[in-house]
Parts: structure tokens; sequence; C-alpha cells
């Protein structure tokens, strides 16, 4: 490919590497993260390690991307992807972000507005590959690159593939440069790359340009993206209904306590639309998928499938198309 176009602000992570800072590439296996990796690579950057973190919720195009990059990190002289994830427990009943959600009756945290699944899931256990663990349960070594910092002082390097978008400009204004532990960089936005210069570069490197990387059930799914998961996925569509049925009539549902008038079931079947509720009411905070996917014709009453799949995948492309034609978040339409 030819040589892109960068930001002299670039040399500032050039000078830490020049420095003998090490790189810890967190790749979330979304445009953003395969971007930033042709950003490294355009500009003779080399990551030291890469992780990714597996909550267990992860869509199959996700976890097949994974694969095609480590072959294309190979051809380029990369290390390999280390997937990382929480340990639980033996005595707990379930092993991931998905499993928790099930068991305990419970909504992913940002369904509250909050951010607790990802730091549990995806920053505490590639921490971990690092600085290592001493739980019994979860032994993990230190990492030489870890050993290295607590010997020279010199901080590891967290790269992030915030974009230069305005939505991840907003959070990554949230967070620090640098914490006791690690210096964070986000290369994307100091070449000024938005979401459509992500998905130009990725295109031209030669690479498939990678769906949103996200849990199917992630509560910032747009609407156009639970048509797209009902149409490709429908197993996984109606397991993220179970999951929302188990969190709201199960023992942590505040439902009945907001709606004692009529029961949650009824509500979905009968009703279109919810009444004002001053509480999360499902996995799209202010609607729920089931009450969606009703009225969408997508599950029956009982909730049985019984969507068109080829109309659903329509009914998601005319919404994907008009962001991308308005410079929106490009192709995969990021949310989280």
């Amino acid at each position: 490919m030819r040589q892109l176009i960068t930001s002299d602000r670039l040399q500032d992570l050039k000078a830490l590497v020049a420095k003998g800072h090490k790189i810890n590439l967190c790749n979330g296996l979304g445009v953003d993260s395969t971007a930033v990796s042709v950003l490294l690579h355009s500009e003779g950057i080399r990551p030291d390690v890469i992780t990714f973190a597996d909550t267990g919720g992860e869509k199959p195009e996700t976890l097949a991307h994974r694969h095609i990059l480590n072959e294309w990190y190979a051809s380029i002289g990369w290390p390999q992807i280390t997937v990382c994830a929480k340990v639980t427990l033996p005595s707990t009943s379930y092993e991931d972000l998905t499993g928790n959600c099930h068991d305990n009756e419970t909504l992913p945290s940002l369904a509250f507005g909050k951010k607790s699944c990802s730091i549990k899931w995806k920053q505490i256990p590639q921490d971990y590959f690092l600085k290592g663990c001493k739980a019994p349960h979860n032994p993990i070594p230190v990492h030489p690159l870890w050993a290295e910092y607590q010997e020279t002082g010199l901080k590891i390097i967290k790269i992030i593939g915030y974009d230069a978008g305005r939505a991840d400009i907003r959070r990554s204004k949230k967070l620090k440069g640098e914490d006791n532990d690690f210096i964070f960089n986000y290369p994307l936005q100091s070449v000024g790359w938005a979401r459509a210069e992500c998905v130009a570069a990725i295109t031209e490197a030669g690479l498939p340009v990678p769906v949103k990387s996200a849990c199917y059930y992630c509560p910032a799914s747009q609407k156009w993206e639970l048509f797209w998961l009902a149409g490709t996925h429908p197993h996984l569509f109606l397991n993220a209904l179970q999951l929302e049925r188990g969190a709201l009539t199960g023992h942590h549902s505040r439902f009945a306590d907001d709606v004692d008038w009529i029961t949650w079931e009824d509500l979905v079947s009968d009703y279109d639309e919810y009444p004002s509720l001053n509480t999360c009411v499902g996995l799209g905070r202010s609607f729920a998928w089931n009450q969606w996917a009703r009225i969408e014709g997508i599950v029956d009453r009982d909730g049985k499938f019984i969507g068109n799949r080829t109309e659903l995948l329509r009914k998601a492309t005319e919404p994907r198309e008009a962001k991308e034609a308005t410079g929106g978040n490009a192709q995969d339409a990021r949310t989280c």
C-alpha cells in the first residue's frame, strides 16, 4: 500500500518508543483496531504484544476476524493476538459475561448507563496478562514486559483504537493520558482519522472491513443492528431476548414495582409502547428488545422466531447506508 499521510503528532509515539517504552496494542477486532494496526504498520511502529479481551459474547464474525488479522500480522512480522479472558472462581456457575447475565438474571451494566462490564471483562483481563495475577484460581506469571518496566521505570504504552469521530473524541477526553501503570496513546486521533478514513485505510491494505466489535446483546446496539442480528444469527438474537426476559422478570426485576397493573409478558405482547418508567426497561435501555421484536414481526407471542431473514437484512441495510451517505459512523455504525 502507498505511504499514508500522517500528522507530526504521531512523532510523540515514535519518541516514546525510541526511549525504550514497549507497546501493548489493545485490539478489539473492530474497525478502529484494524485501522490502527494498518496505521502503525505504515509508520514502521511494531507493537510488542497484541491483546484481545473475549467476553464470551462476541459475534462469530469478530472471532473470525482475529484469524484474518493474525495471518496478516504473521506476514508483516508482528506478534500474534493473545486472547485474554476473565477466569471465574470454580464455585461460580458461569464462565463469561453472557453466563453472568443469564445466571444472575441481570442486564449488562451499560443498560444502566455504567461501564463495569467493560472494566471487569475486558480491561482487567488484559492488565492481568501483563501484570500477572496471584489469585489461586487464576495464576498468571508477570509478563517480561512488565518486569522490564519494573526495572527501568519505562511504562508500557497501551494503544487504544479511539478514532477522531465526535463520539470517540468525547470518550477519550474523559480518560487520562497516563496513570500509575500505563501510558495511553490514541494514534487514530493523532492523525485525524474518523471512521470513513479508517474504512478506507483497511480497504487499501487489502483487509476486510470487520463488523462492529461488541457483544451481540450490547445495550448500545442500534435498531438496524438488531435487524442484522436477527437476520444473520437468529439463535443469538433469541438468546439475547431470553437474557432480557430473565432480567426483567427474574429475582432482580424492578418492573413489578413500577407496573403493578399488568404483567411484563402481557405488556410485551399486547401494547405498542411502554408507559413512562423511571427505570431501565430492557436491553435497549428505553425499550425492550422483546417488545420491539414482537412489533416488528420477528417473534410471535410465545417468543418463537417467525421473521423473514431476507427482509430483516434488507431493513438492516437501509439505515446503515443512510448513515454512511451523511458521513456517519461508516460501515459498522459503532456506538460503543
